[in-house]
């Protein structure tokens, strides 16, 4: 168990465990007065007053001094010593105690909401097994891991840091980081993530990244910084809470006078009705109506596999009107396949095969990495090491190869005419079956192109039907050409297209949307999109575990998974409508309250119930949002 966790559930004891001895004391106290013993009676009442108060009246001295502005816990601490001072011991007593024990089941309902990130936080390997350079092993502690380190990770143990596997193959569980709960097959080469099980084979791991830096951890600050930023609600409602605070005590002042000259209330009465007063007006529902529904949801989501940076982008969520996707990657499963390659007469299919590959061999778009892998299946030829290479974003890549410039890309990259009548207009039957079309051009003109066809992901359709289900319209920004762009938006069934965007097009695009819905979320890949995920109101990245992911969205989707999004805007709307619930309900207990009290039907212990019931019940309700969601 992570050390938050247990100061938390100590903190959480101590706290309930004051509130009891309180009522006890308390019970006691009512005993010896109805027995006569009516200074050992109010000597058991201060110690009911002390045990159960002290935490509460250090929290609301301690904030008034750093904030510089009252707090709902001195209306509390002024309200049970004036309870005391005018004789209602009892009284006084109850409502620290009612008081105390509501501030413990507050803090137990928010270590409730937090346990999403202890859970992860339990999930790290104190100890791993080092391999020193002679083969020799010895265990030490994950913080002394260093980059280039080895470590041997067993079968049914968790892997201690980021690195990529030099030697075994296993299947990995990464449900802790995807929250996919199928294995994943992993090789030499691939990358495994600290907190994910090793299942099936013996391994050995180089350690590629710091442990501040492995993305378990940047995962947990993600979560973390979430719950600590507050929503826009939250701010409003602190915002009001200082004003109103001091409203409540002018109020309360000009009562402990004014009645007893104008309704002819004794002076006992005056002050026993500010003392109520003081207790059934303080905004403590009010100030728990949003941030344990907001910390349940954030977590709600986590446990799910989607990621908010913060409660702003979680309640903006709700609002959205209409979504822009990119198609590679998101719609699409991001992993073409080459299917047609043609070539000019003077080179054969591996001299060209090579020399495009050795072009896209240092680019990380999905397209240039499939054409890599082809090439290496069907050309025995090596990858030429280029004198030069340069990536231009949204068009292609170039290099110079043996003194000859070779650019690889869009049909406007190599050359529009040159392009379009090669091989007597191939590329636009081609480009018509769906398929994306990269040319390759060298100093003779175009040389060739390949095809590739990237499928529509299986839960695509059913993803965007949802999405239009809770309201939200769908639109494609993609770099295809028209023709791929047509036959993958018919496919994925989304509102609408725009094809041939550069990132620079993506933003424009974003912004009419803005300016035609209002509320606009963009979803990619967190790279060539990025300038677009900046400018939409909410930046969803399709994470599946990249550190990028991470960096550049509003929200990450630890899956690639379309679906999440409108479970996401579900749990948004779900999330309003609980915190609108709450302000509602709150106010009206408050002004109920108020009015009793005015017109003397209320006494001090059934404002206290009242009042402390209602904070109680509106943090229950915030925490219906920890509940799984159903469709």
């Amino acid at each position: 168990m992570s050390k938050l966790n247990i100061w938390n559930k100590l903190h959480e004891h101590i706290e309930l465990i004051a509130a009891l001895v309180s009522g006890v004391l308390i019970l006691s106290g009512w005993l010896l007065s109805k027995n006569n013993f009516e200074t050992t009676s109010i000597v058991t009442y201060l110690l009911a007053f002390i045990i159960g108060g002290y935490a509460k009246a250090k929290e609301g001295i301690t904030e008034t001094i750093e904030d510089k502005k009252l707090n709902v816990e001195i209306l509390m601490i002024l309200a049970a010593v004036g309870s005391a001072i005018i004789g209602y011991w009892t009284e006084g007593a109850i409502l620290i105690f009612i008081f105390s024990l509501s501030g413990a089941l507050e803090t137990y309902t928010m270590n409730k909401s937090h346990k999403e990130i202890s859970a992860l936080m339990d999930l790290q390997p104190e100890e791993a097994m080092l391999i020193n350079h002679l083969g020799e092993e010895r265990i030490i502690a994950v913080s002394d891991l260093k980059i280039g380190d080895h470590i041997l990770i067993k079968a049914g143990e968790r892997v201690p840091s980021d690195g990529m596997i030099i030697q075994g193959t296993t299947n990995i569980d990464e449900a802790a980081i995807t929250g996919e709960s199928i294995p994943v097959t992993k090789d030499v080469n691939d990358e495994v993530f600290a907190g994910t099980v090793n299942l099936r084979g013996t391994i050995t791991v180089e350690i590629t990244k710091a442990q501040e830096e492995t993305l378990f951890q940047k995962i947990i600050q993600l979560v973390q910084s979430a719950q600590s930023e507050k929503s826009p609600s939250q701010l409003f409602i602190e915002k009001f809470e200082g004003t109103y605070v001091n409203v409540v005590l002018i109020v309360v002042a000009i009562m402990m006078f004014l009645p007893h000259y104008v309704l002819d209330w004794s002076w006992n009465e005056t002050i026993y009705r500010a003392m109520v007063l003081l207790v059934v007006a303080s905004p403590c529902a009010l100030a728990a109506s949003v941030m344990p529904a907001t910390l349940s949801a954030i977590s709600n989501g986590a446990r799910r596999g989607i990621l908010f940076k913060g409660g702003v982008h979680l309640e903006n969520l709700g609002n959205l009107k209409a979504i822009a996707l990119d198609k590679t990657g998101t719609l699409t499963k991001g992993k073409p396949e080459v299917t047609d390659v043609l070539f000019r007469e003077d080179l054969t299919e591996e001299v060209f095969l090579q020399h495009i590959a050795s072009v896209e061999k240092y680019s990380n778009h999905p397209l240039a990495q499939s054409i890599v892998k082809y090439a290496a299946a069907h050309s025995s030829l090596n990858i030429i090491r280029p004198e030069s290479s340069e990536d231009i974003s949204g068009f292609g890549a170039k290099a110079i190869l043996e003194g000859i410039e070779w650019k690889v890309g869009k049909a406007d990259f190599v050359g529009t005419e040159a392009a379009n009548i090669f091989q007597n207009g191939i590329a636009k039957q081609l480009a018509a079956q769906g398929k994306t079309i990269v040319f390759a051009c060298d100093d003779k003109g175009v040389a060739g192109l390949i095809t590739l066809k990237d499928t529509v992901r299986q839960e695509t359709i059913d993803a965007i039907e949802k999405l239009k289900s809770v309201g939200v319209h769908t639109f494609m920004l993609t770099g295809d050409g028209k023709e791929t762009a047509q036959a993958i938006a018919d496919e994925s069934q989304v509102d609408g297209f725009v094809a041939e965007c550069l990132p620079e097009t993506k933003v424009d695009e974003i912004k009419k949307l803005k300016a035609k819905y209002g509320t606009v979320a963009m979803v990619g890949d967190g790279i060539n999109d990025a300038p677009a995920l900046a400018t939409a109101s909410i930046g969803i990245a399709m994470g599946e575990g990249t550190d990028v992911a991470l960096e550049t969205a509003d929200v990450v989707l630890m899956k690639n998974n379309l679906a999440l999004i409108a479970e996401a805007v579900h749990l948004s709307r779900k999330m309003n409508k609980i915190i609108k619930q709450n302000v509602i309900f709150s106010l009206t207990v408050i002004v109920l309250l108020i009015c009793s009290n005015f017109l003397q039907f209320i006494s001090l212990p059934y404002g206290v119930i009242g009042h402390e019931g209602s904070t109680i019940l509106v943090i229950l309700n915030g925490l219906r949002l920890l509940k799984p969601m159903r469709w």
